[in-house]
């Protein structure tokens, strides 16, 4: 089974744990839309596949360029 067929979703301290950043560094990614991730509850949850995808160094501001329009995931 690939990555892509199960996608495993992470909590705040999973992913920090995971990407070994701190938390402020972390919110700030969120924050400038360099890590998707949604707000439930204290904290957020995260796709590992998002993690890949920014750990590649993919940038969607590239892909904005592009095509001309924002990505409604991305902020």
């Amino acid at each position: 089974m690939s990555s892509e067929e199960k996608d495993e979703v992470l909590t705040t301290d999973e992913a920090i744990e995971y990407l070994r950043i701190s938390k402020p560094t972390f919110l700030k990614y969120i924050r400038t839309g360099r890590i998707r991730a949604i707000k439930a509850g204290n904290g957020y949850r995260i796709l590992y596949s998002e993690l890949l995808r920014f750990l590649k160094g993919w940038d969607d501001k590239v892909i904005e360029e592009k095509n001309g329009k924002p990505d409604p995931y991305c902020r």
